[in-house]
């Protein structure tokens, strides 16, 4: 299978909703109980190029999405504006290709080529193949915080990674 990596267009957005509704429902990916609808997606894409953050999809050779990664700020403060949050969602049908590999590696190179210094994963603890995807880049895990959320009828536990994306970059 042909898989490419480009930036997200409007007509991406019923494909994303689809893939992150499945994630709400189906996964403790996204510690949410209630869908969202294509409002939504919208106003989430609109904000991200406003900020001038990507959201990449993972296409296949007819241009149907298999995935989505993107990142935004990690807190909203000043002196952590070189630090990023990413987020990355696969397909239930498409999981186990390497197609988180393909996004989280753009992902990457994009944080870079926008200045950012750190970028921050937060994943739900029993999440493996998540963590075995950040750690195949480098990322480490720099916390882990138990039954700090809740989904189906369970306490979940996050676990923070985080990469330096500069490492030889001398503090602004």
């Amino acid at each position: 299978m042909s898989i490419s990596i480009r930036d997200a267009r409007d007509s991406d957005l019923e494909a994303i909703r689809a893939i992150f509704n499945d994630a709400v429902l189906n996964t403790t990916a996204i510690w949410m109980d209630t869908t969202v609808d294509l409002a939504n997606r919208q106003a989430w894409l609109t904000a991200r190029r406003q900020q001038g953050y990507p959201v990449l999809v993972a296409v296949d050779a007819e241009d149907h999405v298999l995935g989505y990664a993107a990142y935004g700020d990690w807190r909203p403060f000043d002196g952590f504006c070189n630090t990023v949050e990413n987020s990355l969602y696969v397909s239930a049908e498409q999981r186990g290709r390497g197609i988180g590999v393909l996004l989280l590696g753009a992902l990457i190179e994009r944080a870079r080529a926008g200045g950012k210094h750190v970028m921050v994963a937060a994943i739900e603890s029993g999440n493996s193949a998540s963590i075995g995807l950040h750690q195949r880049f480098g990322f480490t895990i720099t916390g882990q915080m138990p039954q700090v959320g809740r989904k189906f009828g369970r306490w979940l536990d996050l676990t923070f990674m985080q990469l330096i994306l500069t490492p030889e970059r001398s503090a602004p």
